[in-house]
């Protein structure tokens, strides 16, 4: 499954529950793949393949590492329930 697919699958639920965009090109390098807001919440997903999972960049970790301490939540994932899980946690 590449990764499109995957966040195909996921953008398609989210936008169910909550507002969804995904990043196409920025003007910063290293956004989350996909940003959400959930009841009030901001929520980044850098999505990846199950092989490539622990291909997260140094500058994708900077960037993941900043939405967390300004108080957002960010996830690296590779399937749509772990995403599923993840908002089930947030309800």
């Amino acid at each position: 499954m590449t990764e499109q697919v995957i966040q195909k699958s996921i953008i398609k639920y989210l936008k169910t529950k909550a507002y969804v965009v995904k990043i196409v090109s920025a003007s910063k390098s290293g956004i989350p793949d996909l940003l959400v807001c959930y009841k009030g919440r901001f929520i980044a997903f850098e999505v990846k393949t199950p092989d490539k999972r622990n291909n997260v960049s140094d500058l994708q970790k900077h960037n993941i590492n900043e939405i967390v301490k300004n108080g957002g939540l960010a996830f690296v994932v590779w399937e749509l329930n772990q995403v599923k899980e993840i908002i089930k946690g947030l309800e």
